[in-house]
């Protein structure tokens, strides 16, 4: 069974323009995008409405004219113009017969432009509008390129600023598509988030993730690399889990160059994004008579929380950085804070105790 493909979500925050004295910016809509089309190698199809000219989604195969790629708003928007262009930079692959589509509702489409040398443009002054939709007029010999769509809105449409396309694998468990769809979707949408949790001067994140759900692996889930593995009997049993395959799309994020860095200090920063930040209040209670900050996992990201919320806010984006670097010591915890780790140890457990 080949891996499955599927819809890309994003949750993330575009650049808007500074609001007037009083008022609050506008939330920006956030998107989804996806095609009838494979991916070719790493031309996934976020990089079609990243906001950069330079990169581009460009199909594994040649497209036949029953063929699509849409992008649908996560709200109606009052369009004042849309620009689609095609083509690799070089200039080839360019779309030269097909429709630009648009749907109020995201599911009924018009044609509203041609392309003409690969680009279509539309000018509707103001019409709502909840989805595009990028159709070739006719079976290409050529992969279908789209190198960005660009939307000009009264409320701002968010870009991808980290491109992300989840591959499922569920070869094992065919029954669980729908489930591993589901987390996988979960996980794209809270991708930028992540992102920023844990990012760092440089660091480019991954762009592909492909998530397999295995009949004979007998833990709950483990990340290497750009691959996430979790138990079809784990997640069969407590499908409601979906936090696990964050902390494991953390990990993937995370990436740190050294494997001298602590094992409980790597599980509990995962565990901090998990329970802190995606779903706080479920950490769960800490035992002060057994706890320790080096405990791992929810302990750790409990202790992480404690000195973050007292000291620096930035603590886990600071150390986190330290250990992607390959320079982490203990003596960072001094450094950012004034105390030693055993020191906040004793402090966070005498809080609990209160």
């Amino acid at each position: 069974m080949r891996p499955s493909r599927f819809i890309i979500l994003a949750a993330l925050t575009a650049a808007t323009p500074i609001p007037l004295l009083g008022a609050e910016a506008p939330e920006p809509v956030a998107a989804t995008v996806e095609s009838s089309l494979g991916t070719s190698s790493k031309q996934i199809r976020q990089l079609a409405f990243d906001g950069d000219a330079a990169t581009y989604f460009a199909s594994a195969t040649n497209p036949a004219a029953s063929d699509q790629f849409t992008l649908t708003l996560d709200r109606p928007v009052a369009l004042k113009s849309i620009k689609v262009t095609t083509g690799r930079p070089d200039g080839s692959d360019k779309l030269e017969a097909g429709s630009l589509e648009v749907s109020a509702d995201g599911k009924d489409f018009e044609a509203v432009a041609k392309f003409d040398d690969g680009v279509a443009t539309f000018d509707p002054k103001d019409r709502s509008i909840r989805a595009i939709r990028i159709k070739p007029a006719a079976d290409l010999s050529h992969p279908l390129v789209v190198r960005e769509v660009a939307i000009d809105s009264a409320e701002p449409v968010a870009t991808f600023r980290y491109p992300i396309e989840f591959t499922v694998d569920v070869t094992d468990a065919p029954e669980m598509k729908e489930w591993a769809d589901k987390v996988a979707h979960l996980c794209e949408r809270w991708y930028p988030r992540l992102n920023d949790e844990l990012k760092s001067d440089g660091y480019r994140p991954a762009t592909q993730i492909t998530m397999t759900l295995k009949s004979d692996y007998n833990g709950v889930a483990e990340a290497g690399g750009n691959r996430i593995k979790g138990s079809v009997k784990f997640f069969k049993d407590h499908p409601d889990d979906l936090g696990a395959m964050i902390h494991e799309t953390c990990h993937v994020i995370q990436r740190y160059r050294s494997r001298n860095n602590p094992g409980w200090l790597v599980e509990g920063v995962a565990d901090y994004v998990r329970f802190f930040v995606y779903e706080p209040g479920k950490a769960g209670p800490v035992n002060p008579r057994r706890a320790h900050y080096n405990n791992s996992y929810r302990t750790t990201a409990s202790f992480l929380a404690y000195v973050s919320d007292k000291y620096d806010k930035h603590l886990v984006l600071k150390l986190n950085k330290l250990m992607r670097e390959g320079q982490f010591k203990m003596d960072a915890f001094k450094e950012l804070t004034g105390k030693t780790a055993q020191e906040l140890d004793e402090e966070w457990l005498e809080s609990l105790r209160k």
